[in-house]
């Protein structure tokens, strides 16, 4: 019996999942969540073999999230399920930990593929991410430039596409003004761009922004 929980801010989401998991004998629905604190406090339970998670969450997005869950269950196998396309997030979430990801849209049968297969210690890779990984190691690849960044230059970036201040951002992830600062110039010259705003227009033309 394979234990999940199923992390999602929309009580009808939860609903339909569980309602694919009932249709199987061999998954047991153990916990849900509606806010990214909610998840990290199922996680640090122990209570479940997988963690499906959403990224749009309240309080703590599901970035923030994973991260922290990486940090103090480094083995504890996440799904991630998101509406998001998966070029906009996948390849950043997979290097902050992320044992697959899942467009929202998918089948039933898919899902229940992914979970069994990060159950047993792999990670699920779609047949789009595949692809996408597959672009990520071709030099020539236009590859959007977000997926470039590091896994704490991503969780600062999407912050200061938001519009948190440094001192914001130093606080939310405890780091301190310097480090943001030396964060976000990175970030900067990494994507080739000048300015917050610039950060912001690149975050809402590619649909990083809920």
């Amino acid at each position: 019996m394979i234990r999940v929980a199923i992390c999602d801010d929309h009580q009808i989401v939860r609903a339909g999942f569980k309602q694919i998991f009932s249709s199987s004998s061999d998954f047991s629905v153990v916990a849900e969540a509606g806010t990214g604190r909610e998840a990290l406090d199922i996680a640090r339970r122990e209570i479940c073999d997988v963690l499906l998670l959403d990224i749009a969450m309240p309080d703590q997005s599901g970035i923030d999230t994973l991260r922290t869950i990486r940090q103090g269950q480094p083995e504890l196998p996440v799904l991630i399920l998101s509406g998001y396309p998966a070029q906009q997030y996948a390849l950043n979430l997979f290097k902050m930990g992320a044992n697959g990801y899942l467009n929202k849209e998918c089948e039933a049968d898919e899902l229940m593929t992914a979970v069994r297969t990060v159950y047993q210690g792999r990670r699920y890779v779609s047949s789009t991410v595949g692809e996408l990984l597959a672009q990520s190691f071709d030099r020539d690849t236009n590859a959007a430039l977000h997926t470039e960044l590091s896994d704490r230059e991503f969780q600062v970036f999407l912050r200061l596409a938001r519009g948190a201040t440094v001192s914001d951002i130093g606080v939310a992830l405890s780091l301190s003004i310097k480090t943001v600062s030396t964060y976000r110039t990175r970030i900067m010259e990494k994507m080739g761009l000048q300015s917050n705003s610039d950060l912001t227009y690149y975050a809402m033309k590619n649909n990083l922004l809920d």
